[in-house]
């Protein structure tokens, strides 16, 4: 519905486009965008085209880059026998956010899902296995799902055959939250990953 202008609601609809952003959310952006200098919204929408036009895939570990190999990969300072498998990357943000890691990464984009035909070759994962020269461990940090568990299985089986060593991240309760509202898969995987304190 056009209550106000044609040039409002076709961008309330991109914005609603976007990942966890309601129609709600989509219009106050809008209209906060409205509120801006004109100069904000040349710089912002400068911006956009910028980021399709020169963020491209690292062509080693198929992270998003401006510069190909990527600074993590081309970096001396990182350990190159690590390989931290991730589905998406801003799992790797998330995990450089930490400062705890200092191997590479390997960006698979998704994880298998025969449901959804997603199989093997839509994945970065023959790409991993070309990777494997002088690694000597992968670690398997997927996302805590269906999907991602079917992933972590399929590779460890793959890469078991070539005697690198194959762990995966730790899982367990989050920070901040009570256990009675964690699921038992959580719990069991919690109990089975306990250290001593």
């Amino acid at each position: 519905m056009t209550y106000t202008s044609e040039s409002i609601e076709k961008t309330v609809e991109l914005f609603s486009s976007l990942p966890t952003i309601g129609r709600k959310t989509a219009q106050r952006l809008v209209f906060h965008l409205l509120r801006q200098p004109d100069s904000f919204v040349k710089t912002f929408s400068k911006s956009l085209i910028e980021l399709k036009n020169n963020v491209k895939y690292c062509s080693t570990c198929f992270n998003y880059t401006e510069q190909d190999p990527c600074r993590i990969c081309s970096s001396a300072k990182r350990d190159s026998s690590v390989i931290c498998v991730v589905e998406e990357p801003n799992d790797v943000m998330a995990i450089e956010k930490t400062s705890e890691y200092f191997g590479l990464y390997h960006v698979l984009h998704g994880s298998l899902n025969p449901l959804e035909g997603v199989t093997p070759d839509q994945l970065k994962i023959k790409e991993l296995l070309e990777r494997l020269q002088g690694v000597n461990e992968i670690i398997l940090a997927l996302n805590p799902s269906v999907e991602g568990e079917v992933t972590t299985q399929y590779i460890a089986k793959l890469v078991q055959p070539l005697d690198i060593k194959v762990t995966r991240i730790a899982r367990g309760i989050p920070v901040g939250s009570d256990l009675e509202f964690a699921d038992e898969a959580t719990i069991s995987r919690a109990m089975e990953g306990r250290i001593i304190v």
